[in-house]
């Protein structure tokens, strides 16, 4: 049982014992490539907060949604902190691109969440009031500039009554479908996982996070935002755009500020490993780090491989790598790897995978009478997501709902206090998602839409329901194809693998199901070999790995795979774009009546 009932007043604790000494660091880029520090005492986000507070307070919005659209940056900060003093449902969001007419995705949240009021600071507050204006929505929508000056005094706030059940805020998530569902993330289960992740890092007010994961995406305000208030240690962060032009600039924080802590996807990660030079590496001490969390998106073991060595010079170590699971149904965290364990990576039969069953192939087995191992011998590389903390993390089989056990592939079904109270006014959804019940009558559980399976009390995620592709009766993962391609060639980048067979007309005479895959090149890097023979490599040693009947290759430029704000693949939306033509082509290796299929639905 924790001792606080609710976030408020453990983060007001946390704030009378640290004061200014605690702080939250922003980096901004200057121009002419000088960063300047920007800092925010804890004693001083708290008196910021409350005087917000007392606006939001004057306006009757308590227990309302508020729409918080701000920049990388402390602003941010105040807002959040302001809504949740005032007992005001904050809905962190990307800032809309405006200019280009990309604010779709806003407009659905200020309609599914009823938002009348949207907070912002005053270099974007004249912008978005003429888009309100532009929208039709000026009257029913307010803007208000949280940086402008208000005479309202922080004394003047009296805490509202919290308690566990309270409405924090709503977390949007950034699925791949069109429709944004509002997770509803409360006090209690802010408290449960601060608890989680606080016991798996062993955080406390020493503890020194670094980052630059963008404040409206789970991991970066739970893991990098809140997670900081709630152990009250200090936090320094940039923008991803920051740490997207000079990817040198995270390591030189952790180097500079002596991080303990830092957390990313996976492809920061691989950024971090493509563009650091070694030029840049010099007088870098990376040895402070105890923890590099790693989540979001598939964890690679070569990713894992190959950055601790290159920056074992500068004081990386191996076991300072945590790969970990979560997501924002379950406030953030499931799983990660114990403490100063590194990850634990294993090979298994990759036949074996797509039949739903987990076989070792790293300890030896007894030979199959009549010819040992499978013909093909392909092994599948998987890291663990390592263990739960106290939540009941099971694998369930999706059909019939029985549990399965270890060694078995089936969907990762989650319970506990983490686990957040629905999707907002989606009745349906919350009770298909978040009240499923075990054919034994256990739970209720999350349904988390992941396939997995536990191997020695060990969780490894193989993918997501909604992207696997089934041939042959096997179950082969889109992520996995996607790995292939890119171990196929140096100039691979990022690719979306996707099946044409959408139960209609989307299958061709033969009766097969036809797998694409859109993948992205580097053309600099295919220099010498021609985009036409690249393609069918790579379309070679993809078929060749899954045993694929039926494979297509398409060559694009950099940025045509769709993703998500957050920069997970969106592998339904590329198919679409692929089937209207909307992707410029390179070059090709597609199957017999691909293209007259495409151009049918053009």
């Amino acid at each position: 049982m924790h001792a606080h009932r609710d976030f408020v007043s453990l983060v007001r604790e946390n704030i009378q014992k640290q004061g200014d000494d605690r702080s939250f660091t922003f980096i901004s880029e200057e121009p002419g490539r000088k960063y300047k520090e920007n800092v925010l005492g804890f004693a001083e986000l708290d008196r910021k907060a409350r005087a917000l507070a007392c606006r939001l307070e004057a306006r009757g919005l308590r227990d309302r949604a508020v729409l918080l659209l701000y920049p990388e940056g402390l602003e941010f900060l105040t807002a959040f902190l302001g809504c949740l003093y005032a007992r005001v449902v904050a809905v962190p969001a990307p800032l809309p691109d405006l200019d280009a007419g990309r604010f779709g995705r806003t407009r659905r949240i200020i309609d599914d969440a009823d938002i009348a009021l949207i907070l912002t600071d005053t270099a974007h507050r004249d912008k978005l009031d003429g888009w309100l204006d532009d929208s039709g929505l000026k009257g029913r929508v307010h803007c208000l500039d949280t940086e402008a000056g208000s005479d309202a005094d922080p004394g003047d706030w009296t805490p509202p009554r919290f308690g566990p059940g309270t409405l924090a805020f709503l977390q949007y998530t950034s699925g791949s479908t069109s429709e944004p569902k509002g997770v509803m993330v409360t006090h209690g289960n802010l408290l449960s996982n601060g608890e989680e992740i606080r016991r798996r890092i062993e955080g406390t007010p020493d503890t020194v996070g670094v980052g630059w994961v963008p404040h409206y995406h789970d991991m970066g305000l739970v893991g990098q935002f809140l997670q900081p208030l709630y152990l009250g240690c200090r936090y320094v962060f940039t923008s991803p755009i920051t740490f997207i032009k000079r990817p040198v600039l995270w390591l030189e924080l952790i180097s500079r500020y002596r991080g303990t802590i830092t957390v990313a996807p996976n492809f920061g990660y691989e950024l971090a490993l493509r563009r650091v030079t070694d030029r840049q590496m010099d007088g870098l001490d990376l040895s402070s780090l105890r923890v590099a969390k790693n989540g979001a998106e598939p964890v690679r073991a070569a990713t894992l491989e190959k950055l601790t060595e290159r920056f074992a010079p500068i004081g990386f170590r191996p076991d300072m790598w945590m790969p970990c699971y979560g997501m924002a149904e379950t406030t953030l965290l499931i799983t990660a790897a114990p403490l100063g364990g590194g990850p634990v990576i294993r090979d298994f039969d990759g036949d074996a995978l797509t039949r739903d069953t987990a076989v070792p192939r790293d300890e030896p087995d007894e030979p199959e009478e009549g010819g040992g191992q499978d013909s093909r011998g392909e092994v599948r590389r998987l890291v663990s997501s390592g263990r739960p903390v106290s939540l009941d993390v099971c694998v369930v089989a999706p059909a019939t709902r029985v549990r399965l056990p270890e060694g078995r592939v089936g969907e990762i079904w989650v319970g506990g206090g983490s686990v957040a109270q629905g999707y907002w006014r989606s009745l349906e959804e919350t009770r298909e998602s978040f009240e499923a019940r075990t054919s034994d009558g256990g739970g209720p559980y999350l349904r988390t839409g992941d396939l997995g399976f536990i191997a020695d009390g060990e969780l490894y995620v193989t993918g997501r329901i909604k992207d696997l592709i089934i041939v042959n009766g096997r179950n082969i993962h889109a992520h996995d194809i996607e790995e292939a391609a890119r171990d196929a060639h140096p100039a691979t980048l990022v690719g979306a693998a996707f099946v044409l067979d959408d139960g209609r007309e989307l299958v061709l005479d033969d009766g097969r199901e036809q797998v694409v895959l859109v993948q992205e090149i580097s053309t600099r890097a295919a220099a010498g070999t021609p985009l036409d023979e690249l393609a069918s490599l790579i379309r070679a040693h993809v078929a060749r790995a899954f045993d694929l009947p039926a494979l297509s290759v398409v060559l694009t430029g950099r940025g045509t795979v769709r993703r998500t704000t957050s920069g997970k693949l969106q592998r339904r939306l590329t198919r679409e774009a692929y089937l209207r033509g909307e992707i410029t082509e390179l070059a090709g290796d597609l199957e017999p009546g691909v293209a007259g299929l495409r151009r049918a639905h053009a």
